[in-house]
């Protein structure tokens, strides 16, 4: 009984190995710390990139508005 005990117990252990192996985890695949890092980095000079072009865009479009109320209130003067 126990001969029959043991190779049971073995071959579902293998069975119970297989199987594991077939698992596909969800666990999301690690990042080091310096990697972390350095997509932070990365994703801060974008984000500093896009506020500087945003904000050039809008200092564009104020001075452009500014030139505009200008030449209108010119106009009307004359």
């Amino acid at each position: 009984m126990n001969r029959k005990k043991k190779v049971n117990q073995i071959l579902k252990s293998r069975a119970k190995k297989k199987s594991a192996k077939l698992k596909t985890s969800n666990k999301p695949k690690y990042i080091s710390k310096a990697d972390r890092a350095k997509m932070a980095l990365e994703a801060e000079q974008g984000i500093n990139a896009e506020n500087t072009d945003v904000a050039s865009v809008s200092v564009e479009n104020v001075n452009d508005a500014q030139q505009d109320t200008a030449v209108e209130e010119a106009e009307s003067n004359a």
